[in-house]
């Protein structure tokens, strides 16, 4: 699906003719390509604890152009604000403030991070006011960023430091095109397990990794983004889907499974198929989901159940299936596809948006079964993506729902599908249980 009136404001006569209007021009966005640069332009680390010198020295590592000081007019590729050292409110004012006059030379398609601990009750109220207050000022300034850049957070949960593996990994996703169209968002780094991959761009390789929903659109997609970065797939979906579903298949080198995953024996299915044709199974996506979006007060037995049963009561057994199975693992990794409705909530999708909470509160709750075996189970949360779903939409209110984000458009599948990639990694083993809003930082139904 494609944003024609994002292209026309970003050429010729087009361009020319919104910047008079004051219409809203959505950037083009800095998207990944495997081999490019992880980001142009220098990076600023700024802040005076320790970390900041840790994750500085880090980041040189990878042959990055890194500051601990800004120069005036000069163009930078990302702003990096190390806070996990703030104890007071006051204590904001120094770096956010050295960041602010430095965001006029931000390059397009730049990048800002914080990096913080989390608030907690076991704070004093002084410290839990400057922790949160980095929330606050983070999705603030996310907010007025131009250009295609995007600010995100990292929260450090207790003796978490920065240059821990999944807090580097999460570092390197945030600066990269992979996150380009997540904005104003936070990541919890609880652990220190993980392990960055010898190689970034192929960080799925010697994988086993199955994909639900795979025919089509978002499960497509992922399908491609997961072999790209090197694993080996096991994808799934209805057999009435079945010539979609070999054809993709076929694309990523995988193997096809026409399975309806609300059948008792669906998980079983899974890792029998995964085993016999790969010996293995390591990651699972799930994707599959439906709408019978209806107002409530017209709402029936069949919308309803259809839609929990596909959306959560199929994973839960599925999960039920992967836990009690010697297959699963080692470090397996469940990543479930949930949805900003779920958050926000949706007119006439009460099924729906309680199906995608109800994604939510499963990853919560199962990340302490999988912690033992270093496991993780975590969820992407999309927004408005540009989908055949989304093409169904009203004009007018589709129109909204693109600009009504940080970033003024909708984003693409493959904006989910890195995401996920990214949490399907064995770099993130110290991230668990956490919901990532892929959405342009608004919480539109998607």
């Amino acid at each position: 699906m494609t944003d024609k009136y994002a292209q026309l404001v970003n050429q010729g006569l087009g361009r020319n003719v919104a910047r008079k209007l004051g219409l809203p021009q959505p950037a083009v966005l800095r998207r990944y390509k495997p081999g490019q640069p992880l980001i142009t332009g220098p990076i600023v680390v700024q802040g005076d604890s320790a970390a900041a010198d840790k994750l500085a020295a880090e980041l040189l590592a990878w042959d990055l152009d890194v500051r601990r000081h800004a120069v005036p007019r000069e163009k930078l590729g990302a702003i990096i604000l190390v806070l996990d050292d703030v104890a007071r409110p006051e204590d904001l004012e120094k770096p956010v403030l050295a960041a602010g006059a430095s965001l006029r030379d931000l390059a397009p398609g730049a990048r800002v991070l914080t990096v913080s601990r989390p608030a907690s009750e076991a704070d004093s109220p002084a410290a839990a006011a400057a922790r949160q207050g980095v929330d606050g000022f983070l999705r603030s300034l996310a907010k007025e960023l131009r250009a295609g850049a995007t600010g995100n957070g990292i929260l450090l949960s207790g003796d978490v430091e920065p240059t821990s593996p999944s807090a580097l990994a999460a570092v390197r996703f945030f600066l990269s095109g992979r996150s380009a169209f997540v904005d104003g968002q936070f990541l919890t780094v609880s652990s220190t397990d993980g392990q960055l991959p010898d190689d970034f761009d192929r960080p799925l390789a010697g994988k086993v990794a199955v994909v639900t929903g795979a025919a089509r659109g978002i499960g497509a997609e992922i399908a491609r983004t997961l072999h790209r970065d090197g694993a080996t797939l096991v994808l799934v979906d209805l057999p009435a889907a079945g010539d979609h579903l070999a054809a993709v298949a076929n694309e990523v080198k995988g193997t096809a499974l026409q399975l309806d995953i609300s059948r008792d024996d669906a998980g079983q299915r899974i890792i029998e198929h995964a085993v016999q044709r790969h010996r293995r199974l390591g990651i699972m996506i799930h994707n599959a989901g439906i709408t019978r979006d209806k107002l409530l007060a017209n709402m029936d037995h069949a919308r309803w159940s259809s839609v929990i049963n596909i959306n959560i009561a199929a994973q839960l057994r599925i999960n039920e299936a992967l836990l009690a199975s010697e297959h699963f693992g080692p470090a397996p990794r469940i990543v479930s596809v949930a949805s900003t409705s779920g958050i926000a909530g949706n007119r006439g999708q009460t099924n729906y948006a309680a199906s995608k909470g109800g994604v939510m509160g499963m990853v919560r709750a199962t990340a302490p079964l999988l912690a033992a075996s270093g496991g993780t189970i975590n969820a992407v949360a999309p927004g408005f993506i540009e989908t055949e779903m989304t093409e169904r939409i009203p004009f007018a209110l589709r129109e909204i729902a693109r600009r009504a984000n940080s970033l003024q458009q909708g984003g693409k599948p493959s904006d989910v599908a890195e995401a996920i990639s990214f949490l399907a990694s064995g770099a993130a083993g110290g991230i668990n249980g956490e919901v990532l809003r892929v959405c342009g930082q608004n919480m539109v139904g998607a």
